[in-house]
């Protein structure tokens, strides 16, 4: 039966910090068997010394490399017996800036994590999704993926193939009993964003700041739900409905905001 003992099991990238680590310690609090991943070796320590050794298994894992990935998914499955209820891909990296002053290096380092490494992580976990019924397979889209944002064009490309390759696995999955759903959080407060972001972020709207244990919240609800786009905050779904009647009022939408934005960094006096 392995570590985990029979206990329901989920399997989170990016579990170091931020929205992964809030939602291993809600899954913890409910009574799972955590896997936490990520490349930070230190904030995995931490992680497994707060959930206990008993209860999860933490292991460094670069979730672009595909064979150390079925690796790390072996000793998962060795401790659950076989059995995984939710795969979480979480992990993702952000670069900013305009597209043609980036390095092409950051730009493919951008599509290998978020999403070279979702697919890794998907082909290679479903064999244990399928031993397990009721099994989801839940990944980290993007607000950003309900209409390409400028400044991070790469970023919001691969979270737009992310909630494609969510929709379509919704379909074919169906066939197995497993399910997929992903989340499109707003503005997070986790490292990934921009240094002071936080503090400039708006107090009320769709882009105000929120806490990474909403998003764990949502992990839970969709484990419990059918549902397949989950919008953090639920407003990012106006966004979503809007960009895909009438995108070129969405793109003159965003242009103003950047155009009233670069005013306010011109002169910090109007904030």
């Amino acid at each position: 039966m392995g570590t985990a003992n029979g206990r329901k099991s989920i399997f989170i990238t990016g579990a170091a910090s931020g929205m992964g680590r809030e939602t291993a310690r809600l899954f913890r609090q409910k009574g799972w068997f955590i896997g936490g991943y990520d490349v930070n070796a230190d904030g995995l320590s931490a992680l497994e010394k707060e959930l206990g050794a008993d209860n999860c298994v933490v292991r460094k894992l670069d979730v672009t490399d595909k064979t150390d990935y079925e690796k790390a998914l072996a000793e998962f499955g060795a401790a659950t017996g076989g059995k995984m209820d939710i795969l979480y891909n979480n992990a993702g990296i952000g670069v900013g800036g305009f597209f043609d002053e980036q390095p092409f290096e950051d730009i493919l380092r951008v599509v290998r994590v978020n999403f070279i490494g979702v697919l890794n992580g998907i082909h290679s976990a479903i064999g244990l999704l399928k031993a397990t019924p009721g099994s989801l397979c839940f990944t980290t889209s993007s607000s950003s993926a309900t209409y390409g944002m400028p400044g991070i064009a790469v970023y919001s490309a691969t979270k737009h193939a992310v909630k494609g390759l969510t929709e379509a696995l919704s379909i074919e999955f169906r066939r197995y009993g497993v399910r997929a759903a992903d989340t499109l959080p707003g503005l997070i407060d986790t490292a990934i964003l921009p240094p002071g972001t936080a503090d400039r972020a708006p107090k009320e709207g769709m882009f105000r700041l929120i806490q990474p244990i909403e998003v764990a919240k949502i992990v839970w609800e969709a484990y419990n739900s059918d549902k397949l786009h989950w919008y953090v905050p639920e407003e990012i779904g106006d966004l979503d409905k809007a960009a895909g009647n009438n995108p070129e009022q969405v793109r003159e939408q965003i242009v103003q905001m950047m155009a009233f934005a670069e005013t306010l960094n011109a002169d910090p006096k109007k904030q």
